[in-house]
């Protein structure tokens, strides 16, 4: 008897997806997520960036060590802070406007080590 796979999607093909990227990787559910470390053993560098940016500044925080999650709260937690909006993106947060003094200050309130770099 054969299996109705109408309306199921992606899932009644097996499981299999093909592509013809050559950079495409498969997906996996099983992919380890980095363990985050305590805030007193991060490094993280504050820069301002305008490149790419139609020439407004954004504050870059980078060198988180963490998973994804974490380094989203703490995203979220700076743009309250700042009263502005931003992303987190490859591993970086971008916070809008010139704000690196602050929250240089902000992260060495919360434990971490936290210094201003370039620009």
């Amino acid at each position: 008897m054969a299996k109705n796979t109408k309306g199921k999607g992606l899932e009644s093909l097996g499981g299999l997806i093909y592509s013809t990227d050559p950079d495409w990787e498969m997906p996996t559910d099983n992919q380890e997520e980095i363990e985050t470390l305590v805030p007193q053993k991060q490094n993280l560098r504050v820069s301002l960036d305008r490149k790419q940016r139609a020439g407004k500044e954004v504050t870059l925080i980078s060198g988180f060590i963490g998973n994804s999650k974490d380094l989203e709260q703490l995203g979220k937690l700076l743009k309250t802070k700042c009263g502005v909006g931003g992303s987190v993106k490859d591993g970086e947060i971008m916070i809008q406007g010139n704000f690196a003094d602050k929250i240089v200050q902000l992260l060495i309130q919360l434990g971490y080590r936290a210094k201003r770099s370039g620009g």
